[in-house]
């Protein structure tokens, strides 16, 4: 289970958000977010809020659809009483979890209740996270059928001994089975790697990149393992039976991802992303680098409103009685001042290609990041911040020296 929720104000019990949050909201787009905290088995890495059957303390899969459903007529009365106007959903994104563990049927509920209650623009990305193991040909039909238009398949390694170190529970084969399910349902394919796991070798982590660019998607996500806390694969680093990553070893897997994905015709676009054309560029994820709005449903989901951030509580027991009582599930909530925004905003665009405007930031720096190899020179005379691919690896530090901070 993920770490404590953020320290904040207390949240109305009728959800009422702060004055101010329909600001240039038309400037804005609106997306939705939906967590489905379940999974059959935690990967030893998982710090997410998920939940196996064990932890469920008397929730239940079988009525979480009627919760969101509670949820998501409440956030329209939400905003329309903060003054939001309303806007048709660009993106929707079911993460987890394991969304997937819900039968297709719950998935398209859930989001012809979005399409009721909040609207979803035409041509509108809808994405699920999937597990290899829990889709079928019939699943994805399902899916696409409904309005489904994206597939995040969790391949993680092709390499059946980083698998288990990660205590992931799918079979390599399985990777191209569901690829080859959403292909045929019409679906796009994004595939998830992690690298770095404790072990993982420079040659390991090239055959996953070999073999996630035979799938021959249009877009890849790679992200640099963190042991956190508390979870099952720091313990066993903590024992000593397994090895810490190493940090020079993890750059060394970055720029071979870049290299290697690049020749393959695929396009950074985020510093953890690529993709094969603009187009097939996550949306969503986009969103939340770019600041506009969003509404998390679900057991520990995050909002973002008009530069309101709020949190609801984690467990799902808790949040289906709060709902259950008529109240928001939301616990706390938080409205950073104009210093933490713009830190805040230098910390997110960097990382996308387009960059950062460099109105308002020290020159003396700027020359410095380029004169380090950090930044883009020509994109800083026309006034953006962009990464080059050492300043992608010291992404943190860059953002450091732009901010004073």
């Amino acid at each position: 289970m993920a770490g404590p929720l953020p320290s904040g104000n207390e949240m109305p019990q009728d959800g009422a958000l702060p004055a101010g949050v329909n600001v240039d909201a038309h400037l804005r787009t609106m997306s939705a977010y939906v967590h489905v905290p379940f999974c059959r088995v935690r990967c030893g890495y998982c710090d997410f809020n998920t939940y196996t059957s064990t932890e469920l303390r008397g929730a239940s899969q079988l009525t979480y659809v009627d919760e969101l459903e509670r949820e998501i007529v409440l956030s329209t009365h939400v905003l329309s009483n903060a003054g939001v106007p309303r806007r048709k959903l660009s993106s929707v994104f079911f993460g987890g979890g394991t969304p997937t563990l819900l039968p297709a049927d719950d998935l398209v509920k859930t989001l012809e209740l979005l399409a009721q209650h909040h609207d979803i623009a035409t041509g509108a990305e809808v994405t699920v996270e999937a597990n290899p193991d829990t889709v079928t040909d019939q699943y994805m039909t399902t899916l696409a059928q409904a309005g489904f238009t994206r597939v995040s398949i969790g391949m993680q390694s092709a390499v059946p001994e980083v698998l288990k170190t990660l205590d992931r529970s799918h079979n390599p084969e399985s990777v191209k089975n569901a690829v080859h399910s959403a292909r045929k349902a019409g679906l796009e394919v994004s595939i998830d790697l992690i690298y770095g796991a404790p072990g993982e070798t420079l040659e390991q982590w090239q055959q996953s990149l070999e073999a996630a660019i035979a799938l021959d998607t249009g877009h890849v996500s790679a992200y640099a393992l963190i042991v956190e806390e508390g979870t099952a694969l720091e313990r066993k680093i903590r024992r000593g039976e397994l090895p810490q990553p190493d940090d020079d070893l993890e750059a060394d897997m970055y720029e071979l991802a870049d290299t290697l994905l690049s020749n393959a015709g695929f396009e950074w676009y985020e510093v953890s992303n690529w993709s094969k054309s603009p187009q097939q560029r996550s949306t969503h994820n986009l969103s939340y680098w770019q600041s506009n709005d969003w509404w998390g449903y679900g057991p520990g989901a995050h909002s973002h409103i008009g530069g309101t951030r709020f949190w609801n509580v984690k467990h799902p027991a808790a949040y289906a009685q709060r709902l259950a009582e008529g109240n928001s599930p939301a616990a706390g909530w938080e409205q950073p001042d104009s210093q933490a925004q713009f830190l805040e905003k230098i910390l997110l665009e960097t990382r996308i290609r387009q960059g950062v405007s460099s109105e308002g930031l020290d020159t003396g720096i700027i020359a410095s990041l380029i004169s380090d190899g950090l930044i883009d020179g020509v994109s800083a005379i026309q006034k953006r911040i962009v990464l080059t691919i050492a300043g992608r690896l010291r992404a943190d530090e860059v953002v450091r020296r732009l901010t004073n901070s």
